[in-house]
């Protein structure tokens, strides 16, 4: 087994470990993850930030079981780092020395900055995003990161937290007006954020904005069930935010927020709209990756400018390693299906939009062998809208899923379409899609050549090699096209003589 990286984050609200396997320069997966709602800041804020025992016994007892975990996996290094609740506290260095006296753990105090950089380091390698300003609402801070053109610009962290907000103003006895006080005390606190902090593109990080995010999925019932880059207008959802903040626990159900988020979601919602409003954001892409990431996305790039490549998808890279693909000459498929795919662009069939995502799905193609070449499109399908994570969007992400499915069978199933039609092609387009992908699947699945002409004169397409595509022959009569396509095959067949 590959080596691999543990990284235990211990924040205000919960700590959790996750071990990430390498698979390659640039491959990597999750292979373990352990989540504990410790909060260790329990009734600190309202003692001068001192950690107090019930928070301390916690975080002990998760720790101990994080490092008996570690030890069952092949972790090349441990990497422990704890955020605002530990940094507020006066006694933290008697914590940490306790710790690591106790459970030989190195635990590293990261501040404000710091902690805002590794949630914008992930946010930039793993989202389909290259500017914007992260925002990470945590249970005691809020860390932002201006990015422009692929780099962080500027880091800041506001003491601004759901537990630290909940602590202040709405367990004590007598809150009456506590909201209006709250949000004094929030918008007070973002006005220390710098000027240049104002961008439209807004990339959410943290339980609590995902907890939004998985309201608003829920409750216009979005086909996928996939947090990681959801996107979404924010003017749409004002009303909503609005009422998570004033409405009482038992109506929360109805809001379509989970269970787990309660206790502190009200306050994060607070917060979450005065950020919003403060940097001018319009739209929100919700990322599923945060601190922990960025930790070890810090050591496993460093060596790459903390960046993957541009011609690297991190997702495609683990699994084409994990599922091990048999050798396909993958640079040549996507020339051809380049080809095809400007022909058709050129006669404005397709969106030029598309053509990257038609190269996910030739690249993808492979691992569905892996598991049986009998209904190998339907396994890649599936393996597809599991794994296929980063530095996509969900519709890149569904389209190159579908057309794995479909692929040498059928253009498309009306059921299936329908079902995810909002993040879609339209039916035309992605039927064409389906059919450029076929015809290059099932030329190189079923011939020896490596290089093809094509030419597409009104509707019909034809094929040209100077070598037998006999066996391929058959299989591209075969296919289904969009109804309006004639295709034509020139190829040369040459046997010996015989006499017999």
């Amino acid at each position: 087994m590959s080596q691999a990286t543990a990284v235990i984050d211990i924040g205000s609200n919960s700590a959790r470990l996750v071990i990430y396997q390498e698979s390659s320069l640039y491959g990597f997966h999750i292979i373990c993850e352990k989540t504990s709602k410790v909060r260790i800041g329990e009734g600190a804020y309202a003692k001068k930030g001192h950690l107090q025992p019930i928070g301390i016994h916690r975080a002990y007892l998760a720790l101990n079981e994080f490092i008996k975990t570690i030890k069952l996996y092949p972790v090349k290094q441990t990497i422990c780092v704890a955020t605002s609740a530990l940094r507020d506290a006066p006694n933290n260095q008697a914590f940490t020395t306790w710790i690591k006296e106790n459970l030989n753990v190195e635990i590293n105090i990261i501040d404000g900055k710091t902690e805002a950089r590794y949630g914008a380091l992930a946010a930039l390698n793993l989202l389909p995003v290259h500017q914007g300003i992260s925002i990470d609402i945590g249970g005691g801070s809020s860390d932002l990161a201006l990015i422009k053109n692929s780099k962080i610009i500027d880091t800041y962290s506001l003491n601004l937290g759901t537990v630290r907000i909940k602590e202040l103003f709405f367990d004590t006895k007598g809150s009456e007006g506590s909201i209006e006080k709250a949000k004094a005390y929030i918008q007070n606190e973002i006005e220390k954020l710098p000027a240049h902090f104002r961008h439209p593109q807004a990339i959410g990080i943290g339980g609590t904005i995902r907890s939004l995010s998985k309201g608003i999925m829920r409750s216009k019932a979005y086909p996928l069930n996939k947090i990681h880059a959801f996107s979404y207008k924010i003017k749409n959802h004002q009303e909503y935010f609005t009422n998570i903040s004033l409405a009482n626990k038992s109506l929360l159900p109805y809001l379509h927020i989970s269970k787990s988020r309660y206790d502190t979601i009200r306050e994060g919602s607070l917060i979450f709209q005065a950020i919003i409003k403060s940097i001018g954001a319009k739209e929100l892409i919700t990322s599923g990756v945060g601190v922990r990431e960025g930790v070890f996305l810090n050591s496993f790039l460093e060596k790459s400018n903390f960046l993957f490549p541009k011609n690297i998808n991190p997702s495609i890279q683990s699994m084409l390693d994990r599922f091990e693909t048999p050798h396909t000459n993958t640079d040549k498929r996507k020339e051809s299906a380049k080809k095809l795919f400007k022909l058709f662009a050129k006669q404005e069939k397709l969106s030029k939009s598309y053509l990257k995502t038609l190269l996910y799905a030739i690249e993808l193609t492979p691992i569905g062998y892996t598991f049986n070449i009998y209904d190998a499109h339907q396994h890649a399908y599936y393996a597809t809208k599991q794994e296929f994570n980063f530095g996509v969007t969900h519709q890149q992400m569904m389209l190159t899923a579908m057309l794995l499915r479909f692929g040498g069978d059928k253009l498309y199933d009306k059921e299936v379409y329908k079902k995810y039609r909002e993040i879609l092609p339209q039916k035309s387009e992605m039927k064409i899609l389906s059919f450029i992908y076929s015809v290059t699947i099932t030329l190189y699945e079923n011939s020896f050549i490596e290089d093809f002409d094509f030419e597409l004169n009104e509707n019909l397409l034809s094929i040209k090699t100077d070598k037998s595509l006999y066996l391929a022959r058959e299989k591209l009569q075969e296919l289904e096209r969009p109804l309006d396509i004639e295709l034509k095959i020139e190829d040369i067949q040459k046997i010996p003589p015989y006499n017999f």
